[in-house]
């Protein structure tokens, strides 16, 4: 079995995801590409697609619920990186839950997250 987010997909689906505007800045080792972000406050930005009405980072591909993808995942903001999946490490994620019932999904349990991870 695959990873519950390779079948979700909901978070970045559902949350503005801000990050400091260093992190896309190259010149300081910002690896986020700059040109996936719009300026949101001062010293901030956003992952484009995320202030949007029904967000949607334009970085996930693929279809919620089914099969999706980071299209820079290796190069994602620490928000990002940060957002725990529900029992990745042990404990709930209200977080996690909140975007996949947003998105019509069941909230993970800590078999399922097992079952998923080999655990």
């Amino acid at each position: 079995m695959s990873h519950p987010c390779l079948s979700c997909g909901a978070c970045c689906a559902y949350y503005r995801v801000s990050l400091h505007w260093s992190e896309a800045e190259p010149s300081l080792g910002g690896v986020v590409p700059i040109e996936l972000t719009e300026t949101s406050m001062p010293h901030q930005r956003a992952m484009r697609g995320t202030w949007a009405k029904q967000p949607r980072c334009v970085a996930l591909q693929g279809s919620i619920g089914k099969q999706v993808s980071c299209g820079i995942y290796a190069q994602r903001p620490s928000a990002c990186r940060e957002l725990a999946m529900a029992w990745e490490f042990g404990e709930p994620s209200p977080q996690c839950d909140k975007a996949r019932v947003a998105h019509g999904l069941a909230p993970l349990t800590h078999e399922d997250v097992a079952r998923a991870l080999g655990g």
